[in-house]
């Protein structure tokens, strides 16, 4: 479906609601003022902006959230995965993929499915990604290669870090991009999205990394930490007889 055939629906579905705001309008049309229509959103337009509300919750809020959690708790304390855990896949996972399967219910009504224009290519990037980091973060758990690494953070650690970093990244500019060029192009522009919206996605962005970057200056702090820990399982290896910490039970560090 065309640009254009996307904004007629709409004026079709709210004509009603268009023609009652004239006749509100029209007594002062007599004195020559100008006559404004008003009416609500459209089904695409509703759906759209369930769609838009879900993925922005999910990858600006909920996954930050978590990030920020797991940065700043795991300086102070060991138990902090599960928190972690939690937001990133058992309350963020539902919130998105609902985001994500509006968005597909969209490109569907709207006849998008073979255009697969920037929106739906970096949604669908972001879905893999999301995906491989959940994975990612189970290996990282629950897989331990202590013998392999001699007590030093595996590889895989740091690329975690990275790509959740990247996802945020992506998806800050994956909202930015639908409410700007996609919005218009899917709904006709009908409705325009409000500045308030633009604010709350720039106020986000910045509290996230602000945040962020905040956390990192607690890096020496846990490292030393670690560094504790891991010197106290050698210790206890010895004690007990084991090769290495990793033969320890998991409560040992």
């Amino acid at each position: 479906m065309s640009h254009g055939q996307g904004g007629g629906g709409g004026g079709a579905d709210a004509a009603p609601e268009a023609a009652d705001g004239a006749g509100d309008a029209g007594g002062g049309g007599n004195g020559g003022g100008t006559v404004q229509f008003t009416f609500g959103l459209n089904p695409i337009e509703v759906k759209a902006r369930k769609h838009a509300l879900l993925c922005a919750i999910g990858f600006l809020i909920l996954l930050p959230l978590g990030v920020l959690l797991a940065r700043y708790a795991r300086t102070f304390t060991r138990r902090w995965f599960w928190g972690h855990a939690i937001i990133q896949l058992l309350i963020s996972g539902p919130v998105i993929f609902v985001g994500i399967a509006l968005g597909h219910q969209l490109s569907n009504e709207l006849e998008f499915n073979e255009m697969h224009d920037p929106h739906q290519n970096i949604g669908i990037a972001l879905i893999a990604l999301y995906g491989t980091q959940l994975l990612l973060g189970i290996f990282i758990h629950f897989v331990k290669l202590p013998g392999l690494f001699r007590g030093h953070r595996p590889p895989w650690n740091y690329i975690h870090v990275a790509l959740g970093l990247a996802i945020l990244a992506l998806a800050a500019y994956q909202v930015h991009y639908g409410l700007n060029t996609e919005w218009p192009f899917a709904t006709g522009n009908l409705h325009h999205i409000p500045g308030s919206a633009m604010h709350a996605w720039l106020a986000l962005i910045i509290i996230f990394w602000v945040l962020y970057f905040i956390g990192m200056t607690l890096l020496p702090r846990q490292f030393k930490a670690e560094a504790a820990g891991r010197e106290r399982a050698r210790v206890l290896a010895k004690e007990t007889g084991h090769t290495h910490e990793g033969d320890l039970p998991a409560n040992a560090a």
